[in-house]
């Protein structure tokens, strides 16, 4: 089939590379030049495992081209995905609808009558019905994508399922062709109408931001009691009707999606009448982690860290990934370094993210550039490279050896055995210390 792709940053670009990948004809289109011409080059504009070489691919063999213009996406497609984002409004919790709104505009006035427009953002529900009466000459079609970065290839193309949210059956018959090789692999498709195509995204973050939040709270507990929160979540998580994925307590969670999404949720469902409260809840409580890590940053030092040299590892708000939207790291590097700190950052992606956002922060070439003579060390992005350092060899750089775990993996044993005071949220310190 051929496919018009409406917005090319992280959602679009992966899934025009992706559609491509599944055989049909793509055309992304966007309304920034620059970001078209590095597209049609062949260079992703952030990181993300897998997608380069399918962009590459897809691009050389002239399955995947890329524009500025509506005209020709309107000429070209039989199916359009729109896939511009949905920040989080300046004077609101809710969510900016300006790109959606504006992408349906000018495809609707572009494509012919009855064309299919399908929608992948993340939307408050109610948005997809709006949407079709304001453009009754063209058939709107709700598809919500559920991306994980790092991840976002495979769920394209393995998704664990598929939400249609149709308002006929000849719709639902393009989706189905769009997604042939998807769903002939095994993939679940559920159909749905608009609201519920649209809240299953939300809910779905929702839940998950509440699990997060949950194990989080525990740790809290766990903290004021002398408890575990390792050995809480592991035992928990035996329990089917639980599950130890997301129960992992740290610093919390970040980056473009979740927290924006459910003071999204509340402030849409303030609006239909409905109480979502707890979410300002889950809200709080992974705001409050970040709050901690500044705590025991300060009593590591000794009440305070003015002067005091940090190595922050990490940057991003997870690994495999460059994005620092909202990232715990670098939100805890910050407050340091206004607290007097001399803090010095490392990550392997997002370098160059963190240096334009936050200038004023020291950054290092390496794990070991930013570890030597620090006073502390703060663990905050669980990239596979620090979960692996070597608590002998860190020691022999640190100037005092002293580290807090903001993402409850590392051995606490193992590096207190090496000569640190190791600290982590939810768990008592190696030997009983603190």
């Amino acid at each position: 089939m051929r496919l018009t792709v409406i917005g090319t940053g992280y959602l679009g670009a992966t899934h025009a590379a992706c559609m491509a990948e599944l055989g049909h004809e793509v055309l992304g289109v966007d309304v920034d030049p620059d970001k078209v011409a590095a597209l049609q080059a062949g260079r992703v504009p952030f990181h993300e495992p897998v997608l380069p070489e399918l962009l590459a691919k897809h691009t050389a063999s002239g399955r995947l081209r890329f524009t500025t213009s509506y005209e020709e996406a309107a000429a070209f497609g039989q199916v359009h995905f729109v896939c511009v984002g949905t920040p989080q409004r300046k004077d609101s919790e809710g969510a900016d609808l300006r790109y959606v709104d504006s992408a349906f505009a000018s495809m609707a006035r572009h494509a012919g009558e009855g064309a299919l427009l399908v929608g992948k953002s993340t939307v408050p529900v109610g948005t997809a019905q709006r949407l079709a009466d304001t453009h009754a000459a063209v058939e709107i079609a709700w598809n919500p994508e559920f991306l994980r970065e790092g991840f976002a290839v495979e769920d394209t193309l393995r998704p664990d399922r598929l939400v249609l949210g149709i308002g006929s059956q000849r719709a639902e018959t393009l989706l189905r062709e769009v997604y042939a090789p998807v769903i002939g692999a095994g993939t679940p498709v559920v159909t749905a109408d608009f609201p519920t195509a649209e809240l299953v995204k939300t809910a779905a973050n929702a839940f998950l931001a509440t699990k997060i939040s949950f194990i989080n709270a525990m740790a809290e507990v766990c903290e004021a009691t002398g408890g575990d929160v390792s050995v809480l979540a592991e035992a928990i998580g035996h329990d089917d009707r639980i599950g130890k994925k997301f129960l992992r307590a740290g610093v919390g969670f970040g980056g473009g999606c979740l927290p924006k999404d459910i003071r999204a949720f509340a402030h849409r469902a303030d609006e239909l009448g409905v109480s979502l409260a707890f979410l300002r809840e889950v809200d709080a409580i992974n705001m409050r982690r970040r709050d901690r890590v500044v705590e025991l940053a300060r009593e590591l030092c000794g009440g305070t860290v003015l002067g005091a040299r940090v190595a922050v590892l990490g940057a991003a708000f997870k690994p495999d990934s460059d994005d620092i939207r909202d990232s715990p790291a670098l939100n805890v590097a910050a407050r340091l370094r206004l607290d007097g700190a001399d803090v010095t950052v490392y990550d392997p992606e997002a370098m160059d993210n963190a240096r334009k956002a936050f200038p004023l922060l020291g950054y290092a070439l390496s794990a070991e550039e930013a570890l030597r003579g620090a006073d502390l060390v703060l663990h905050l992005t669980e990239w596979p490279q620090f979960r692996e350092l070597a608590p002998e060899r860190a020691r022999a750089l640190v100037s005092r050896p002293r580290i807090v775990d903001g993402r409850g993996v590392l051995d606490g044993a193992k590096w207190a055995a090496a000569g640190w005071e190791f600290r982590a949220l939810g768990r008592p310190a190696p030997g009983g210390e603190g």
